[in-house]
């Protein structure tokens, strides 16, 4: 089945689930968002969301940054 991951043409096996795609792809769910079709889908949804032909996904990876130290206070 042809589908397209993050703006690329990608083959995956029959349809599944968004949870499946990301077990295959060995993407921590807790770790990333998923667009279905334009929609983001809450985590809770993953496992009920099927996948099927034609399909547009994205996985965006949270990134952490910045720093944990204060800025210097001036007196």
């Amino acid at each position: 089945m042809k589908i397209t991951l993050n703006g690329d043409p990608f083959e995956v096996a029959g349809p599944l689930t968004v949870s499946a795609l990301l077990a295959q792809l060995g993407i921590d769910p807790r770790r990333v968002a998923v667009e279905h079709n334009l929609v983001v889908l809450k985590r809770a949804m993953y496992e009920q969301t099927r996948i099927t032909e034609g399909d547009h996904i994205e996985i965006v990876n949270f990134v952490g940054g910045g720093s944990l130290s204060s800025p210097p206070i001036k007196s």
